[in-house]
């Protein structure tokens, strides 16, 4: 079983920056791909970022390429997604979660086995 715990979001303005970080309970982080999801209110969650076990691959969402940034530090097993120039259409609950599988990468929330709680962003225009 994998427990993932968001943290850093908060309320920010237009075209600031926020650094979400996602804690994994895990023996080894490096067996699982990992992503970033988000849910706008009455929204369907939707993919923002995805990283290979070894952070060699990343895949964006295109409307946050050039903007957000996902990272992964597998020995305090824990996944980053940087977030630059945000925008207000930025605001949404975001997720961590964790592929079942290392050999994929996944742009599909029905990949993806294990979530977090979410953590809430808000940009202000």
């Amino acid at each position: 079983q994998v427990q993932l715990e968001e943290s850093g979001g908060e309320l920010v303005q237009a075209g600031g920056s926020l650094r979400l970080s996602c804690v994994a309970s895990v023996r080894t982080l490096s067996n699982y791909a990992m992503g970033w999801f988000r849910q706008a209110p009455g929204k369907e969650r939707e993919f923002v970022a995805a990283i290979s076990w070894n952070g060699a691959s990343t895949f964006y969402v295109d409307s946050v390429k050039g903007r957000f940034t996902i990272s992964r530090d597998n020995a305090k097993n824990t996944v980053y997604l940087e977030m630059n120039s945000l925008k207000p259409e930025d605001t949404a609950v975001y997720y961590c979660a964790a592929d079942r599988s290392r050999l994929r990468v996944g742009t599909s929330k029905y990949e993806y086995a294990y979530w977090g709680q979410g953590t809430q962003v808000t940009v202000s225009s």
